[in-house]
């Protein structure tokens, strides 16, 4: 009985604190884009937040144009788009494959 209980108090404390099964302890398996460079003094515009209920095309126009100055560093463009995005489209994007 004292065996039982141990067990059940030492496997809900690894469930706390995690063990190295734990899904998210390799952080950079996480990033969609991996290695974005972000320039020195970088600041994120302030985006019209797209939901996911109207024309997608009109947000990722509105999107480029903001980060205009940036058009040639893919990667920093596919890193800051979250922050451009709620609702269902950040559902959809975070869930999307690194590749």
């Amino acid at each position: 009985m004292e065996r039982e209980k141990f067990d059940h108090i030492e496997k809900r404390l690894r469930a706390i604190e995690g063990d190295e099964d734990y899904a998210f302890a390799n952080m950079v398996e996480l990033c969609l884009v991996p290695d974005v460079n972000i320039p020195p003094k970088f600041k994120v515009p302030d985006f019209d937040k797209y939901k996911g209920t109207t024309y997608p095309k009109n947000h990722l126009k509105m999107y480029n144009r903001k980060m205009g100055a940036y058009s040639k560093n893919e990667k920093l463009l596919m890193h800051f788009f979250q922050e451009s995005i709620i609702g269902s489209a950040i559902t959809w994007y975070t869930n999307l494959e690194p590749s």
